[in-house]
């Protein structure tokens, strides 16, 4: 069978499949989506389609299309709004000044160590790449890295200490 085959059995026969589906699913936009995936399907398969009667193999796919739609829907879990009610939001107004507060806090300290450690705090510890990723980047050893980054974290800890 070849496309304007297709074309001809859509026109066939898209309105009994529509009404079949409207029927089972008793939703307008079920069955126009449903339509078109029975359809979709028929291209997909038009070469095996020859011989066969095709409107029963037409609404044979649509009721396969709908209960594959059902199996989808039971599949998925739908809360209703008390549920996300009752979640707390983690986002306030003051945890977010106090957010503010802290790393502004902690870009003043940052800002005292030498070059190299800055850059080695922010690879890894703020932006979360690996160790070797990080030694990569600033174009150094592992090793050499990882004294660096250790020597900033313990200048940092003094000064958390100290304020």
């Amino acid at each position: 069978m070849n496309a304007t085959g297709i074309e001809c059995m859509y026109r066939n026969y898209s309105h009994d499949i529509y009404r079949y589906i409207l029927y089972l699913s008793r939703n307008h936009h079920i069955a126009e989506d449903l339509t078109q995936e029975v359809f979709f399907r028929a291209y997909k398969n038009k070469d095996q389609l020859d011989g066969k009667k095709m409107k029963a193999w037409l609404l044979r796919v649509a009721h396969n299309s709908y209960i594959d739609l059902l199996r989808k829907e039971n599949r998925c879990i739908t809360l209703e709004n008390e549920y996300f009610h009752d979640c707390p939001c983690l986002e306030t107004p003051e945890s977010n000044m106090l957010a503010k507060e802290t790393y502004g806090e902690f870009t003043s300290k940052l800002a005292i160590l030498q070059p190299r450690q800055q850059q080695a705090v922010m690879l890894y510890d703020i932006h979360g790449y690996s160790y070797q990723e990080s030694a990569q980047m600033m174009g150094i050893s592992l090793s050499q890295f990882k004294i660096i980054l250790y020597r900033a974290r313990q200048k940092l800890k003094k000064m958390r200490e100290t304020a």
